[in-house]
């Protein structure tokens, strides 16, 4: 056993199998996925095609929707997917809150309501602005949710910080609606991607995305520690001498990051952070060091399926593929409601 598993508070055990394994089988399953996703759209395209155009690309139009259309949506997947799931966890771990969702807590509707605003004033801009607007609409809802929720009798209980958080994805929703009313041109311009689409995105978004999905997910990984030790109550952290303040702001500096990135790029994605990381702890349970880079793997494949699912269904129309992870996540949500969610 390794010095970081001895590390671990007592009764805490890891996995008899190695994480490692199921990490590479995740990867695999990524992959099989990936070549999946890529294969699938409105013009059938031939697998030696799609091969051709990785090793000998020669401009044609089969090689240009792979290169241009296909692969830039199916690796935006994937970072979102890695993103959202991450954030997700490090919310349910910091606050143990088993509802904890950068949807369902109002951050993902706070990044929106800012890009909307920021579209209705100012107009179209690049990804780089929207990210930036939508960081500072995540991190001004995630104030105010923890500020409203420790109003409640009890404090920042998970049921609190839940009724903050819908109470205020509603007012945020109703703003946002209204300046759709207001403004045809806005709704025009992001109507399919306030509904959370990965369509029309290119390659130059993702590279434009990725350095701060990266940056969030290193701060993340290198919380794994501080987080297992977080997720047994805050007492129990100052007591084994952890700076539970700073261990909170940086987690939230992460969350904004992983969130705001998510939705400038693709919109507001929800159920995701809900759902992976309580299908990762089935098999990790507690171990936030590797409960973090599983969910990302998790997510990743989760999100990538959806989108796969959501071309698919009524092909050659597609769905959002916020719905299709609606269609998962809400039953999901219910269950843990009745079941694990206490005052």
């Amino acid at each position: 056993m390794t010095k970081a598993t001895t590390a671990l508070p007592r009764g805490w055990k890891t996995p008899s199998v190695s994480p490692l394994v199921g990490l590479v089988l995740g990867l695999i399953i990524l992959l099989i996925s990936l070549v999946y996703s890529v294969t699938l759209g409105a013009a059938d395209i031939p697998l030696e095609k799609i091969l051709a155009s990785f090793v000998s690309f020669d401009g044609s139009y089969e090689h240009l929707v792979i290169q241009t259309v296909r692969l830039p949506r199916s690796l935006i997947a994937i970072l979102v997917g890695s993103a959202l799931a991450v954030s997700g966890a490090l919310m349910q771990g910091l606050t143990r809150n088993p509802l904890a969702d950068p949807g369902i807590l109002g951050i993902q509707s706070g990044a929106a309501v800012a890009v909307v605003v920021a579209t209705f004033v100012f107009g179209s801009a690049s990804l780089n602005v929207y990210t930036i607007v939508a960081f500072l609409g995540a991190g001004v809802t995630a104030i105010l949710v923890y500020f409203l929720g420790s109003l409640g009798r009890g404090g920042a209980t998970p049921l609190n910080l839940t009724v903050a958080g819908a109470a205020l994805t509603a007012l945020i929703s109703s703003v946002t609606t209204a300046i759709l009313i207001v403004s045809q041109r806005t709704l025009e311009e992001i109507r399919f991607w306030l509904a959370g689409s990965l369509a029309g995105r290119d390659i130059n978004m993702f590279f434009q995305a990725l350095p701060f999905v990266v940056i969030g997910l290193v701060v993340a990984f290198a919380l794994g520690r501080q987080i297992t030790t977080m997720s047994l109550g805050e007492d129990v952290a100052k007591g084994l001498g952890q700076q539970t303040a700073w261990v909170k702001i940086i987690t939230a500096i992460s969350v904004v990051i992983l969130a705001g990135t998510s939705v400038a790029i693709a919109g507001p994605i929800g159920f995701i952070g809900l759902v992976v990381p309580h299908v990762v702890r089935f098999f990790i349970k507690a171990d936030y060091r590797w409960i973090l880079p599983y969910s990302a793997l998790l997510g990743a494949i989760l999100l990538l399926v959806a989108d796969i699912a959501a071309r698919v269904l009524l092909k050659p129309q597609e769905l959002p593929v916020g719905v299709m992870t609606a269609l998962v996540g809400a039953p999901f949500f219910v269950y843990l409601a009745k079941s694990k969610v206490k005052k």
